[in-house]
């Protein structure tokens, strides 16, 4: 991905606006950190609430994300923070400086692949995005997950392409979320079904996908065959998904070899930044944007989180 690319489909009058909006959410680096708060309707209130076990009481409260997004902003060390239009609206007005990525669909976890393929579509659309912008909100781009492999794709795929063209035609970024995902769909993780949907994402205009860290071709290993998707995507830039919560040291070499090995254009984090107090949420913001963003060894960016 490059932060120069500025897709055709923007108008020729707004080309500086999608440049400063891509600017405002990759730290002008065209590489992306990006703050996943959309799991309240995801996961339910699975990441949020386990009696104080090992997630900390404070993260239960739907305000946490925004307090740990306006403090990794003030320290410019999170490009957006993506969350559902109507979540953002509770708490933009207190915290009207984040960069906020608006999901346009979600769906929970309740209705298993057993029972339905999965389908998600839109709840909002562009004119309600752009409500928020004119309110003085820092609007700088949508979201959309697409859901491959499901007998719904074409319903999602449709939609998605949709948006991202009137996302364009605004000015604004585009981030999909892209799974594979359905009874067709025998592995999830199968780095080949990942790649396809990488090049997917593409071919409907998104400036970058988020996807999951795919398991193994033969005779590569994980981080070679998330490479392959991200060159499969050509100029749609690769976010690999943050996954659940691992201890710090683990998860940040995970993240360096997805950004210096597999050549990610950003990740998309949750998890390993929420469910934690917010000084320590906000250390770790910042140690996500030191690998991808400056180029920090594990150590350095080990050392950030820690305050050292």
């Amino acid at each position: 991905m490059s932060k120069n690319n500025v897709p055709a489909d923007v108008p020729n009058e707004l080309q500086d606006v999608f440049v400063k909006n891509m600017d405002s959410a990759t730290a002008g680096t065209g590489r992306m950190n990006l703050f996943a708060c959309d799991q309240k309707i995801e996961h339910l209130n699975d990441d949020f609430y386990d009696g104080g076990n090992n997630i900390p009481l404070s993260s239960n409260d739907p305000e946490h994300f925004f307090k740990v997004g306006q403090a990794a902003h003030a320290a410019g060390t999170i490009g957006v923070l993506a969350g559902q239009l109507g979540l953002i609206s509770h708490y933009a007005r207190d915290y009207p400086d984040i960069p906020y990525l608006v999901k346009l669909n979600s769906k929970s976890h309740m209705v298993k692949t057993s029972q339905r393929d999965p389908i998600s579509q839109a709840m909002w659309n562009l004119d309600d995005v752009m409500a928020l912008s004119s309110n003085g909100i820092n609007v700088v781009g949508i979201g959309y997950t697409v859901y491959i492999g499901s007998e719904y794709e074409h319903e999602m795929l449709t939609e998605a392409a949709g948006f991202i063209r009137q996302a364009h035609e605004l000015g604004l970024i585009a981030v999909v979320w892209m799974y594979p995902r359905g009874k067709a769909v025998t592995d999830e993780m199968d780095p080949q079904l990942i790649s396809g949907a990488a090049g997917v994402a593409a071919c409907i205009g998104a400036d970058f996908a988020k996807v999951n860290y795919p398991n193994s071709f033969d005779g590569m290993d994980r981080f070679e065959s998330l490479r392959v998707a991200v060159e499969a995507a050509g100029r749609t830039g690769i976010i690999c998904s943050g996954g659940g919560s691992l201890p710090a040291r683990d998860f940040l070499e995970r993240l360096w070899g997805q950004i210096n090995v597999s050549k990610c254009s950003g990740a998309a984090t949750g998890r390993n930044i929420h469910q934690k107090g917010t000084q320590e949420a906000v250390r770790m913001a910042a140690a996500c944007d030191a690998i991808i963003c400056r180029g920090a060894s594990v150590d350095e960016a080990l050392a950030i989180f820690e305050g050292n």
